[in-house]
């Protein structure tokens, strides 16, 4: 029989509510298995510290979340992917988060001896075999393409294939609503979903090839062809609602007179 190996794992925090970002990193410092790497306000400043060569052996991860939900995190992150505990006010999301293969699944208010309990389930995944795992993630070596390179995205008709996750997908231009810069990354949202994509809104602006892809923000692209209303320069796009900053007002008009 093997003997107990003694686990010490280095967790990021990653919550946009301040007061539950705080409790956790109070019983991660409580916990004498734990320690605590990081603590992110978004997914969007985890993703950087990722990519920048920041390790870690467990995420406690909150799912709602702007820009980047939780969940959407999960499926981005690189294998082998760190273990996962989520920690979410609403239970409805626990089929989809068992769906992605995490550990445990807290629903806030979370009591110390539960954090605890999913503690343990997380230990218990490392004592079963003789290696750590899962393995930290790492940051991508000179061997691997930069995730703002000139091949992130290539035209195909109305598609782009477009690198994301370190894949190509597929993406119909025509279900993109819009693109939002984050950081130093995009997001292409369609109706049912959002695909992050390294590089900087400007770059992606020089790469697309449609014409009724329109910069309106120094933060937003839109697609004209599924704006719906504009209003106190505030565009209506199925769900949302993107500002229209004041040097983009005057070409935004003509392009959508002329649609």
């Amino acid at each position: 029989m093997n003997p107990t190996v003694a686990v010490s794992l280095a967790c990021v925090i990653i919550d946009d509510n301040e007061i539950n970002r705080i409790t956790l990193e109070r019983a991660v410092q409580r916990h004498d298995q734990l320690t605590l790497a990081a603590s992110f306000p978004d997914a969007v400043e985890a993703l950087s510290y990722f990519h920048a060569g920041g390790q870690v052996d467990l995420l406690l991860l909150d799912i709602e979340m702007p820009h980047i939900s939780g969940l959407e995190l999960v499926r981005l992150l690189p294998s082998p992917k760190p273990a996962v505990i989520l920690v979410t006010t609403h239970a409805s999301f626990a089929v989809d988060a068992f769906e992605l293969r995490v550990i445990d699944y807290l629903v806030k208010p979370v009591s110390y001896a539960r954090f605890c309990q999913a503690i343990t389930h997380v230990t218990e995944q490392y004592q079963r075999v003789p290696a750590p795992v899962p393995a930290p993630l790492r940051a991508p070596s000179a061997a691997e393409p930069d995730a703002s390179g000139p091949n992130d995205i290539s035209a195909s008709g109305t598609d782009l294939f477009v690198k994301t996750n370190g894949k190509l997908l597929r993406i119909n231009f025509e279900a993109v609503l819009f693109i939002e810069a984050l950081s130093t990354y995009v997001v292409l949202v369609t109706d049912k979903q959002k695909h992050v994509v390294g590089g900087t809104l400007k770059s992606i602006e020089d790469r697309l090839p449609f014409r009724h892809f329109v910069r309106v923000h120094r933060s937003y692209i839109v697609n004209l062809h599924r704006v719906e209303s504009l209003e106190d320069n505030m565009l209506k796009l199925g769900q949302h609602e993107i500002p229209v900053s004041r040097p983009y007002q005057e070409e935004l008009a003509q392009r959508l007179r002329a649609l």
